[in-house]
């Protein structure tokens, strides 16, 4: 058998999956999660033209929600490049969603942030992560870090401010980031570190995002579901990062994408290909049928 060949058989088996449990979905109103890193665009920030053109036409159809760990200055740009003039977005991993609205100043309006106070959180992590990097989203989107630590998520540049300052501040989104620790090690400094009172989840390296308690992509995708009234056996979620294991296992019907680690994959529903193979496209254009 050829490579192609072997392709496709491969993608008819990833169909057939996404049939067996997206089945009876097409035809409903449906509220669809979609991440965006590892799920709208790849690690370069590029979206294929056949997901833009799949997911225009599911935003038409259904209620699109873009949720991400991104803050809104950097999830508006993958908003506005996927051509989403109508529908929401979940920032800052719940902690802020808007709703598109070409009439609103900027094409969104804010409805809703929640804020919390990171200072003994950040106190007990200086504490065994002495050399760690930190940065608190605030409520208006802007970021201020301690020295050196800019980021393309944050979607602006961070005013540079010491971790006292920090400590004073209410937050949307605390990031920490260690660059000489790999996941694994990180992880076992946050468990170490006795860090409650805010939800937080570890990405692809030694990095943290802390909300406030009980705030997710979940949490914010329910308020929308409850708002808009739509029944939650018609929900679906596709994520890749362990910061999408809650509205996975939220949404009627969670898809992790095909690179999403074993993790993210198991609490999943389904998986589909991945990133770089369109596996979101499939996803959509069952949906859509």
């Amino acid at each position: 058998m050829t490579s192609s060949s072997t392709t496709t058989t491969d993608r008819d088996a990833t169909r057939a999956r996404l049939d067996e449990h997206l089945d009876g979905l097409a035809g409903q109103r449906l509220l669809i999660g979609l991440d965006v890193d590892g799920t709208l665009v790849d690690h370069d920030g590029a979206m294929t033209p056949s997901l833009h053109h799949v997911l225009q036409r599911a935003a038409e159809s259904h209620t699109v929600v873009i949720a991400t760990g991104r803050s809104l200055g950097a999830t508006l740009p993958i908003v506005e490049a996927a051509g989403i003039t109508r529908g929401y977005a979940v920032c800052s991993n719940g902690a802020v969603t808007v709703e598109m609205d070409p009439q609103a100043d900027g094409g969104y309006r804010v409805i809703d942030t929640q804020i919390f106070q990171p200072g003994h959180a950040l106190r007990t992590l200086r504490e065994v992560a002495p050399d760690a990097h930190y940065a608190v989203e605030m409520a208006d989107g802007t970021f201020r870090s301690t020295a050196g630590f800019q980021d393309a998520s944050f979607g602006v540049e961070a005013i540079e401010s010491d971790l006292d300052d920090l400590m004073g501040l209410e937050a949307v989104r605390v990031v920490v980031h260690v660059p000489d620790l790999s996941p694994q090690e990180f992880s076992e400094v946050v468990a170490q570190s006795g860090v409650h009172g805010v939800e937080y989840s570890i990405g692809w390296t030694a990095w943290l995002d802390m909300a406030a308690p009980g705030i997710s992509k979940a949490s914010a995708l329910e308020v929308l579901r409850e708002k808009l009234a739509i029944d939650s056996a018609h929900t679906v979620a596709v994520g890749d990062g362990f910061n999408d294991v809650e509205m996975l296992t939220w949404a009627g019907a969670g898809v992790a994408m095909g690179q999403a680690p074993q993790g993210v994959k198991d609490v999943a529903d389904v998986v589909t290909d991945s990133i770089y193979e369109d596996g979101t496209v499939l996803v959509l254009e069952k949906l859509l049928a």
